[in-house]
């Protein structure tokens, strides 16, 4: 049970870390690709 709680505390950490740096980089860039493409 410990291991699979760590396991849980170490993949949430991953996901909230991953959401606030690569997640805003990632909508800009597609974003930017979409403007770009309208044009």
């Amino acid at each position: 049970l410990n291991q699979l709680t760590y396991g849980f505390l170490l993949i949430t950490v991953l996901l909230v870390l991953f959401a606030q740096f690569f997640l805003p980089k990632i909508l800009r860039l597609y974003v930017s690709r979409l403007f770009i493409s309208k044009l």
